[in-house]
């Protein structure tokens, strides 16, 4: 991972786009794990790859992004410049319209339900636009968007090393039912990481989605994790009849929610310091199909 501060964005800005340069630099106080971002006077935001596995995205989301401005019922946040690498910094970088609001995680006054049905009806937009201007999922996307079998093997492996601390049973018979199946329809748009953190709100409602980095077309069944990483019961309920996907889909989105529960549990992902997965994975064993 790249070390990245305010004093080494305050550089590239003066060095490439020096009619900002007189705009303060703060990092925002919740940082994500592919990319470090920080606010760029009152209307922009800075944000750089934390790592070469995650540039090739910065051209790709500029693109998803440019066409997808004003085509969505919520805001995404548009590029406006994108950075080149330098001797300090090695990889492309990108600022951004910086859109106001509170990240989902942040606002502890919404509706849930309410939520679910709005977000719902996004991703129900989303998926219904032209692909022409998205990439086909792959490894650019991390894989959302493909079979969950690609992730197999980690399943496996986690089950493995997690050994009597997980219900090995109960989660291979999820996994298999989330792969025993396909999409069968055309790709369609998918985000790739519908999380707390990437949704922002304002007076409740859903108003912007935001880091694009992982879209592309494909499976949307990557999408609805969600429904077990925030929603329960009667909201879990609500999203899963706005977003209007068969029960195939919810098999494969649930077990995506399976793997990435193992995976961080079993030391193969990014940290869970909250240990956020363990009650996922609680959900996800737990929840009627």
């Amino acid at each position: 991972m790249i070390d990245i501060d305010e004093a080494l964005v305050a550089q590239l800005i003066s060095e490439q786009f020096p009619h900002w340069s007189t705009l303060r630099i703060r990092a925002v106080p919740q940082q994500g794990w592919d990319n470090r971002t920080f606010r760029l006077g009152d209307d922009l935001s800075v944000r750089l790859p934390s790592g070469e596995a995650y540039a090739a995205a910065v051209e790709k989301e500029k693109r998803a992004l440019e066409f997808l401005d004003g085509k969505l019922p919520v805001l995404v946040p548009g590029v406006v410049a994108v950075g080149a690498p330098s001797q300090d910094y090695p990889l492309p970088w990108s600022v951004r319209r910086w859109l106001p609001g509170d990240t989902l995680d942040e606002n502890s006054l919404i509706d849930r339900v309410s939520f679910a049905v709005d977000l719902g009806s996004v991703l129900r937009a989303l998926r219904s636009l032209p692909t022409g201007a998205g990439t086909a999922a792959g490894r650019h996307s991390f894989y959302r968007g493909c079979h969950p079998s690609v992730y197999s093997d980690q399943v496996q492996i986690a089950l493995e090393r997690l050994g009597d601390d997980v219900d090995a049973e109960r989660c291979r018979e999820i996994w298999l039912a989330a792969t025993t199946s396909a999409w069968e329809s055309e790709p369609v748009w998918f985000h790739g990481d519908v999380a707390t953190g990437n949704l922002l709100t304002e007076e409740g409602r859903l108003s912007a989605v935001i880091d694009l980095g992982t879209c592309g077309s494909g499976d949307p069944a990557c999408d609805l994790v969600i429904a077990w990483t925030y929603f329960d019961g009667e909201a879990r309920a609500a999203f899963r009849e706005s977003i209007g996907l068969d029960d195939a889909t919810w098999q494969r989105a649930r077990g995506w929610a399976l793997w990435k529960a193992l995976v961080t549990m079993s030391d193969q992902s990014s940290p869970d310091p909250g240990r956020t997965q363990q009650r996922v994975l609680a959900e996800v064993l737990s929840a009627a199909p």
